[in-house]
């Protein structure tokens, strides 16, 4: 992308994200993760995508002159100004999920518009696909949803579902009456515990319905902020009867992905 001499004669690239709810930024050199950041989109893509890549930078002793190449994904990924090329989301997150779980043939993204459920193959391609509704019950801001509702913080939603002691079902379809029940069951004096474990079995049981409909293979990950929220992963995996694969930082799948084909493409013009 430039022609300036790198730090210590590496090749040094990046990708970056740009999601409806979260960016991120991933930094590499020969196929190692030097660094990353996430932080909230905001709506406002363009000067997000430069603070999420500089202050990714500021992990290491790098600047943007030393990066060879930066290729972008996601919603807004045409407002990196900086980006080289722009590539598909999924087929970064299947690259992604490959490079980090290697034995990973089905993949869950909990993201912030969507859950998405993708199979890839031993080489991280992607091989079939399906999303979820447009509703946000299918989503993790089904989960930010509640978290307001019940006035709570979205990172205490996973640990405070494990305290439930008591089972509460949901059977609404809907973000918006399972919001109007879940108001319903907090009158009527339901532990928040016992709110939050029944929102998380009606959300696994549509990611079961979903991974049923692709195909079912037992190596099992999940990407996506939802993937932080124990509560949630533990119902997936009763449901699923197996143990799921979370990686360290869950929502960098698509934005590794990218830094990995932006090695390609600089290794393509060596």
């Amino acid at each position: 992308m430039n022609e300036t001499v790198n730090v210590n004669d590496k090749v040094y690239v990046a990708g970056i994200d740009i999601g409806s709810s979260y960016s991120k930024a991933v930094i590499l050199s020969d196929k190692e993760i030097e660094a990353y950041h996430v932080i909230p989109s905001e709506g406002d893509y363009g000067p997000v995508a430069g603070r999420v890549m500089t202050e990714a930078l500021d992990k290491t002793n790098l600047s943007m002159d030393n990066l060879d190449y930066i290729a972008a994904t996601g919603y807004g990924a045409s407002k990196v100004s900086f980006s080289g090329q722009i590539f598909n989301d999924i087929t970064c997150q299947g690259k992604g999920i490959s490079h980090l779980l290697p034995s990973t043939r089905t993949v869950v993204d909990i993201g912030g518009q969507f859950t998405r459920v993708f199979k890839v193959d031993d080489r991280g391609r992607v091989n079939t696909f399906l999303l979820s509704d447009k509703c946000a019950a299918g989503s993790g801001r089904f989960l930010q949803v509640i978290a307001r509702v019940l006035h709570i913080d979205l990172e205490e939603i996973g640990r405070l579902s494990l305290k439930s002691k008591k089972e509460i079902n949901f059977n609404a379809g809907c973000a918006v009456f399972a919001e109007s029940e879940a108001i319903s069951r907090v009158a009527e004096g339901a532990a928040v515990e016992d709110i939050l474990a029944g929102l998380h079995r009606s959300l696994a049981a549509k990611i079961e319905s979903m991974i049923i409909r692709i195909g079912r293979e037992d190596d099992l990950a999940l990407i996506g902020g939802g993937a932080k929220d124990i509560g949630l992963v533990r119902c997936i995996e009763e449901k699923m009867g197996l143990r799921a694969s979370v990686p360290d930082e869950p929502q960098i799948a698509a934005a590794l992905g990218a830094a990995l084909t932006a090695g390609e493409i600089v290794k393509g013009q060596s």
